[in-house]
């Protein structure tokens, strides 16, 4: 008998390394990670393409200037959408490192070290990472073969000698790889507050106090703000000189907006609180409402990302919109038209490239949603034992998912009308303009209505979607089974 036990014990499956990768959350931050790296992989190699295209002219061939702008502009936009990711990665190992607390606790309490513990989570984000910048290459190279086939077809002069191989398209996949990687080891940096104690609770986000009394992330918080609003306002100061102007906001804006993502957790709850009294006194609303507020470390990395989303997308809108309200102060409609079809077609194609980072904050959003209805089954299951049913659940899942999501969108709305503005004045501020020909000063901020429209409807689509895993997931477990959940 020894003997079968003995061949039983050598026939039973090891766990696999790489096992956790079937963890919930760890899917999504692959496709995160292959989003903002064919993403990349796809500009850089049309940013190549248009250079060779220009090169090839006998007009423009000599006059790199052209190429050099496009260029800028592609490392800009593929920069915005690391950062972007990297912030969804973040708050994403974040959340799932909140849910692991007890597993944690139960290997510190056998010996492990927390920096240990740590390293293991980063390791893991670098594979996240990899494995999603391969898939990401291999669909941008494929996206871009197709993107010059068409061009081949449309375009009179196409280089025809071009080559979809060559060493910057690594740039992106080794960018997105180590964004990945740091961003996990920021998100993981909870693992060194946890203590063996905690094995023996159920602890998962921290509360309201808990978070209030972070002083020294709050403080780095404000200096961040302040920092990047005093950058902001003299590239505003410098615009009215020169259109480098620009530069200097550019910088004030991802530092002031780092500061807003660190500090979420103070600049969060007061929009959640005003946007909760909208949804009126019912139980399920009160619930929802409460439990953005109780723990607002979660909400806050909810709701971050679609408030990227939207900051951006307002942002390249607005400032659009102010571009054409100080061009249509100068000259008459006849004269703009084709010069505003240029430009409406310019805003097309920059909304469509902008809007990659949106998606990339969408799927975080989901994600979280799902992580989190998973990791408060104990707390579901509760109030199923208490007397809600199913459908109150449900209801209470979805409105938690709008009460975020509404919350997130008027603070983009408001950040990139601000944003947008400061990027119109302090490109356009010295620029001359008609009948003097003087600088043309203040630069009006002016909202495109339709845009705006349209960006509410697509959160609320976005809600819809992000809402359907998350219902779904919080009715299944009966009650009991939900009470004896880790």
């Amino acid at each position: 008998m020894s003997s079968h036990i003995a061949r039983a014990g050598l026939e039973r499956p090891r766990p696999s390394r790489f096992g956790w990768l079937r963890d919930r959350g760890m899917g999504a931050s692959i496709l995160v990670a292959a989003l903002t790296a064919g993403f990349g992989v796809v500009l850089v190699e049309v940013t190549a393409y248009i250079g060779a295209y220009l090169q090839s002219d006998p007009y423009i061939g000599d006059s790199e200037t052209l190429a050099i702008v496009v260029a800028i502009l592609s490392v800009l936009l593929t920069g915005v959408a690391m950062y972007v990711a990297a912030i969804v990665t973040a708050n994403t190992f974040s959340t799932i490192i909140a849910g692991r607390t007890r597993r944690i606790a139960l290997m510190r309490l056998i010996g492990a070290s927390a920096r240990s513990q740590r390293s293991e989570v980063a390791g893991q984000g670098f594979v996240v990472g990899v494995l999603g910048a391969t898939v990401g290459l291999v669909l941008g190279v494929l996206l871009s073969a197709l993107g010059i086939m068409v061009g081949e077809r449309l375009l009179k002069g196409a280089p025809e000698d071009f080559s979809l191989v060559h060493p910057a398209v690594l740039l992106p996949f080794a960018g997105v790889a180590l964004t990945t990687w740091l961003a996990a080891w920021i998100g993981s940096r909870r693992v060194l507050t946890v203590t063996p104690l905690q094995a023996l609770g159920g602890a998962v986000e921290r509360t309201h106090e808990d978070v209030a009394g972070r002083a020294g992330r709050h403080v780095g918080a404000l200096v961040l703000l302040i920092i990047g609003v005093a950058l902001l306002a003299f590239g505003v100061m410098v615009g009215l000189i020169t259109p480098l102007g620009v530069v200097i906001a550019f910088f004030g804006g991802i530092l002031s907006f780092t500061g807003l993502t660190l500090g979420a957790v103070l600049f969060m709850p007061p929009v959640l609180r005003l946007v909760g009294r909208m949804f009126g006194g019912s139980a399920t609303a009160r619930l929802a409402a409460e439990n953005a507020l109780r723990y607002p470390e979660r909400s806050s990395r909810m709701a971050i990302g679609v408030v990227m989303g939207v900051t951006l997308v307002t942002m390249f809108a607005v400032a659009l919109e102010s571009t054409k309200a100080l061009m249509s102060r100068q000259s008459d409609e006849a004269s703009l038209g084709d010069t505003f079809a240029v430009l409406d077609g310019f805003a097309s194609v920059m909304m469509v490239l902008v809007a990659v980072s949106a998606v990339i904050a969408g799927v975080g959003l989901v994600n979280l949603l799902t992580i989190g209805v998973v990791q408060r089954r104990r707390e579901l299951g509760l109030l199923r034992a208490i007397g809600l049913t199913g459908g109150q659940v449900r209801r209470m899942v979805l409105l938690e998912a709008v009460h975020i999501t509404v919350a997130a969108t008027l603070a983009g709305l408001v950040l990139g009308v601000a944003y947008g503005w400061v990027a119109a004045q302090s490109l356009l501020g010295s620029v001359p303009v008609l009948p003097d020909f003087e600088p043309a000063g203040l630069v009006y901020p002016a909202v495109p209505w339709l845009p705006v429209v349209i960006i509410v409807l697509a959160t609320a689509v976005l809600t819809a979607v992000a809402a359907v895993t998350p219902t779904r997931l919080a009715t299944r477990v009966a009650p009991v089974e939900a009470l004896a959940a880790d």
